[in-house]
């Protein structure tokens, strides 16, 4: 049964709509977002929603998905792949970009754009191979970017500044080597010649780089994936990478946490990552099919980045054997999404150990300690929560099921500021 849902104050809806603003990596929240989801958002009625950018009052949506809903009043749109709401009423935009396969990932571009990238070779009846930009007031090509992808495929954007920076599994983009890490000019789509930072696995396996980030100064970067090395340097499946100087290089900043081995079917286990506010420190999820108190699989970690050489995790949060997908970080909490049943559980086998607390799907964690605040609105598990972003209006979610806050969202939700 779908649940009876609130209305969201005007005066509430007048202020998300005028604090809203591109997301962006270690977006500063005051306090921790409203366990409450608003009502308007609207209901993605099949697939996955894999990728969500904020840009100006809208929202992009993107994903494997074919069909959406006005939350308010029921009606359908035929949106494959991609569409774009307002902030604040929930209002499905007319426009309807053509895409032939689905949306891995997405950021906001200079100027209201959205980069848009996936398992695509047209956009609008136009060869488009894998990335692009689009307008998504209007659903067209923005016709200045002309980025072009090889062999394999991006599988997450981080914006920063004049930069666009792409992960995945390619080995050529804009015509020119780069194996799963490449920045690209965000106005033209060219990639930079300067920025190469020669990611390799020693058992000559498939290099994929999973998340990427970078600090709201765009001072450092930070990528995870299945890689050990980066520039010939010892960097198992996570790196941080420096972006300020006169060339980018491989940072003097390593960690020995994720060199053990999960599940054997696990290539990698490293699926998120998000900087703090201030740059300082970052956050990483993992999935992995292992539990226990000394094995990373399955956890949230925090690393500090001051200093040089290795460093262990700050604290570790282990959810006793279930995945965490997504992380985004905000001053006020670190939230963390998945298909997890429990945190504060590194007893736990598959089950709620000595001290575990439940939280399905989604959580939130101190960021000192990385203890599991009381906030629990819920989520339905599925294969579980894969996108967080936080905004001025509060933390927006993205999954393959339809729960959230004990009533009906069609894979996506806002969790509202207080």
């Amino acid at each position: 049964m779908i649940a009876v849902r609130r209305l969201f104050a005007p005066a509430v809806l007048l202020l998300a709509l005028a604090l809203a603003g591109p997301a962006a990596a270690g977006l500063e929240q005051s306090g921790v977002v409203s366990e409450r989801p608003v009502a308007w958002t609207p209901n993605v009625l099949d697939g996955t929603v894999d990728a969500i950018a904020v840009t100006g009052d809208l929202v992009v949506v993107g994903g494997n998905f074919s069909a959406v809903a006005d939350a308010a009043t029921g009606v359908r749109y035929r949106r494959k792949h991609l569409f774009a709401f307002q902030l604040g009423t929930g209002r499905i935009l007319d426009a309807a970009p053509d895409l032939d396969g689905p949306v891995t990932a997405l950021a906001a571009a200079p100027g209201g754009g959205v980069f848009v990238a996936g398992r695509f070779g047209h956009v609008n009846g136009v060869p488009r191979t894998g990335l692009v930009q689009l307008d998504p007031a209007t659903g067209q090509v923005v016709p200045g970017f002309t980025a072009t992808t090889g062999k394999g495929q991006i599988r997450t954007l981080a914006a920063a500044g004049p930069w666009l920076y792409a992960g995945g599994t390619f080995t050529t983009i804009g015509g020119l080597p780069r194996v799963g890490l490449a920045r690209l000019d965000a106005a033209t789509g060219a990639t930079d010649p300067a920025f190469d930072l020669r990611l390799a696995r020693a058992d000559r396996g498939l290099v994929k780089v999973e998340a990427v980030a970078v600090t709201a100064g765009g001072a450092r970067l930070a990528a995870v994936g299945a890689f050990d090395t980066a520039a010939g340097r010892r960097r198992a499946q996570l790196l941080v990478a420096d972006l300020a100087g006169p060339a980018p290089a491989v940072a003097d900043w390593s960690t020995g946490a994720y060199t053990s081995r999960c599940n054997s079917l696990y290539d990698s286990y490293l699926r998120g990552v998000d900087f703090a506010p201030d740059g300082t420190w970052f956050a990483v999820t993992a999935t992995g099919g292992l539990s226990g108190r000394t094995r990373m699989c399955d956890s949230a970690a925090r690393f500090d980045l001051a200093g040089s050489g290795d460093h262990p995790p700050v604290w570790v949060n282990r959810t006793g054997g279930n995945t965490l997908w997504s992380v985004a970080v905000t001053g006020a909490a670190v939230y963390v999404g998945g298909h997890q049943q429990w945190m504060d559980n590194p007893a736990g086998h598959k089950s709620a150990g000595p001290g575990a607390v439940s939280r399905p799907g989604i959580a939130a964690l101190d960021p000192a300690t990385g203890a599991a605040l009381p906030w629990n609105p819920t989520h339905s598990r599925g294969v579980g929560v894969g996108v967080l972003v936080a905004c001025p209006a509060g933390l927006i979610v993205g999954s393959d099921t339809d729960r959230m806050g004990g009533e009906y969202h069609g894979r996506i939700g806002l969790l509202p500021t207080a």
